[in-house]
């Protein structure tokens, strides 16, 4: 497994755990896992978003959509396009047009 991490604030950490064929992406908050979300690769350059969980108590701070912008952010260092085919991960493509430029639609 690879790792890469994105500090956001002091006590909040964004990583990236994969290997050749999947991975997560999942924010800390105080050294405990309080969102993931998981993705398959598909082939060399493709990978698919498959779903997205933040825990009850800190839904609405944004991880998710943190997490959708550290997998861009991944892709676009990495050279990979995204199929999100979680709903949430749909939603934000959606709502960000900055991020068309790794979207693959089906």
């Amino acid at each position: 497994m690879l790792w890469i991490k994105y500090k956001r604030r002091m006590n909040e950490i964004v990583d990236v755990k994969y290997n050749q064929k999947k991975g997560f992406f999942y924010v800390k908050v105080d050294n405990q896992t309080v969102a993931i979300m998981t993705f398959a690769f598909d082939g060399d350059k493709k990978i698919i978003i498959k779903h997205t969980d933040v825990s009850e108590v800190y839904k609405g701070k944004g991880y998710g959509k943190l997490m959708v912008t550290k997998a861009v952010d991944f892709a676009r260092e990495n050279d990979l396009k995204i199929f999100p085919r979680c709903f949430f991960a749909k939603r934000v493509f959606d709502q960000t047009p900055a991020y068309n430029g790794v979207l693959i639609n089906s």
